[in-house]
């Protein structure tokens, strides 16, 4: 789906940085849209988006090895302001013709910096606009080697660290800014307000990325895209198709049909939760298809993990097609596939680096095995949206909490966190167990919610500088185990299942913490799935990170 949004956009060049998608989120909490772009876009296609601003992005390497990524230096003079971040400074000046060093002691954390003030340069009235109001003497955040030891001719020197001899430098003249350090991450307590100068003081933007626009301009292009065709979407009742059910929903009404694939492996009442949003409160076609009992029977048996997988996959497909198939038959056949895709997806799938730089690999729409003869035009209504602004938008059309702050989820569902054998026994231990745990934690994370204003770890901590104690917890569930052990109850031997509780702290899913739960709610999530929770005589918890061990089980 083409970009819906007319704004001012500001381009981020990505030469690789671990924060390049926090720059981009720190541009859009702005209210100002933002896109990740390589590094290696050229000037025309520059010209051609026709930006309000850029940034470039820090990078892992060195301007001068031999792999190191480059840009289109044209792109300096296309008269948009351009504003550069570690790695991106030094870029600036190497292309400009500064020079950059290596330098005998690195910066690492957080760094004293001292502004160079009364800088007498073209155009910025003596006071560097990037900084403005901040004070004087501030702490950055570094991460760096070699570093910018001579300016590029027209450039002033903006600020000092002890380490540092050009920990910024501008030309204000052509709106050309840069830093060694990192403003975007919350290390650098007034790097949000400097990124907020150069957008509106420098570049001259307007803040007008807002909720109501979103919505609005979605809605025109799924309008413009669709016509008079209909839609047919997959919904799992996850938060990404959820959100593109209701705003297709908003846009196009009961030209959009939701087959809902029920494979009996979802948390408990959350089949008759999702039904009851998408046949109440939205008007949209609604399908339920109940297929628990032949989800049961594929799998009867089965103790692979990847052939759970392959089984739940392939059957989802075929159920979802063959409802496809009645619809069409009952009528105008549907035309557009809708999918829940969001901004990282495409990040991730399209633009993944290697050496630096952007590479294409095979998209994921590819992964959509399609019948002979079957064909959708997709639509993707989300691709441009990180995961907190989809959640913003849901709940800004309405949706409730309990589906727009659902945690991941695994498409195979509660079968790959029963170990073993997934059989209706089972099945109803877990999902009573799992859902003691959700009820606990939402309600530990709804505390550290009203004390810090942060829900289900949505902010990246790690990136961002977030709270180092007691933090809200990412995701957490219940795993069955394949094993049974003695337990006592009411003075009587037991010989009964564990349930082991797995709760992490994460800013991305690549990598995760164990949670460190207090003891007394890790206490009262014992005795709650022991006490109210038939076949359980025991409860653990897993308290290893991501990596050794993965987020889930199977």
């Amino acid at each position: 789906m083409a970009n819906p949004f007319p704004l001012s956009t500001v381009l981020v060049l990505d030469f690789g940085a671990q924060y390049g998608q926090l720059i981009a989120r720190r541009v859009r909490d702005l209210n100002v849209y933002s896109e990740i772009v390589p590094c290696d876009i050229s000037a025309d296609e520059v010209r051609e988006k026709n930006p309000g601003a850029i940034i470039l992005s820090g990078g892992p390497a060195s301007v001068y090895a031999e792999d190191a990524p480059s840009m289109d230096p044209a792109i300096f003079e296309l008269g948009i302001p351009v504003l550069g971040f570690c790695y991106g400074q030094q870029i600036m000046a190497a292309t400009l013709g500064g020079t950059v060093s290596h330098t005998d002691k690195g910066e690492y954390g957080p760094a004293p910096l001292t502004r160079v003030d009364g800088v007498d340069c073209a155009g910025c009235g003596g006071t560097s606009k990037l900084y403005g109001d901040t004070p004087h003497e501030q702490t950055v955040w570094m991460s760096h080697r070699d570093a910018v030891t001579e300016v590029p001719e027209g450039f002033e020197i903006t600020a000092v660290t002890d380490v540092c001899p050009v920990a910024s430098m501008e030309d204000a003249e052509r709106k050309l800014y840069a830093t060694q350090f990192h403003p975007e991450v919350r290390h650098t307590p007034y790097g949000q307000e400097m990124l907020a100068n150069f957008l509106f003081n420098i570049a001259g933007l307007e803040p007008n990325w807002t909720m109501d626009s979103i919505i609005d301009d979605s809605v025109a292009a799924i309008q413009e895209q669709v016509g008079n065709d209909r839609v047919i979407l997959g919904l799992s009742g996850g938060v990404d198709s959820s959100v593109v059910a209701a705003l297709c929903a908003k846009a196009i009404g009961k030209q959009l049909v939701c087959v809902f694939v029920n494979h009996g492996l979802l948390r408990k009442n959350e089949p008759e939760e999702v039904e009851e949003v998408f046949t109440n409160q939205f008007d949209v076609d609604f399908i339920h298809v109940h297929a628990e009992d032949r989800y049961a029977e594929l799998l009867a048996g089965v103790t692979d993990p990847e052939q759970k997988r392959r089984i739940i996959g392939e059957q989802f497909w075929k159920e979802f097609f063959a409802v496809a198939e009645e619809v069409a038959d009952d009528g105008e056949p549907v035309k557009f596939l809708a999918q829940g895709t969001i901004y990282p997806d495409i990040i991730e799938s399209g633009a993944r680096k290697t050496g630096g730089k952007a590479s294409t690999i095979k998209s994921h729409h590819n992964l959509i095995p399609f019948p002979d003869g079957v064909h959708f035009d997709l639509i993707e209504p989300l691709d441009h949206f990180f995961k907190d602004e989809v959640r913003a938008l849901g709940s800004a059309l309405g949706l409730p909490d309990h589906i727009v702050h659902r945690q991941p989820f695994p498409g195979p569902g509660l079968a790959i966190r029963i170990i073993g054998e997934v059989t209706p026994e089972k099945l109803d231990i877990l999902k009573n167990a799992d859902a003691i745990v959700r009820e606990e934690l939402d309600a530990y994370n709804e505390l550290l919610f009203e004390k810090s204003g942060e829900r289900n770890g949505e902010v990246a901590r790690a990136e961002a500088g977030g709270p180092e104690v007691e933090r809200s917890v990412w995701q957490y569930f219940a795993v069955l185990p394949d094993v049974k052990s003695v337990g006592v109850m009411g003075d009587e031997r037991t010989y009964q299942r564990p349930i082991i509780l797995r709760a992490v702290e994460s800013s991305d899913a690549m990598t995760a913490d164990w949670a460190k739960l207090p003891y007394d709610v890790l206490a009262k999530i014992s005795s709650r799935i022991v006490a109210e929770v038939p076949g359980i005589n025991r409860v653990a918890y897993d308290i290893t990170s991501k990596p050794p061990a993965t987020i889930e089980w199977e």
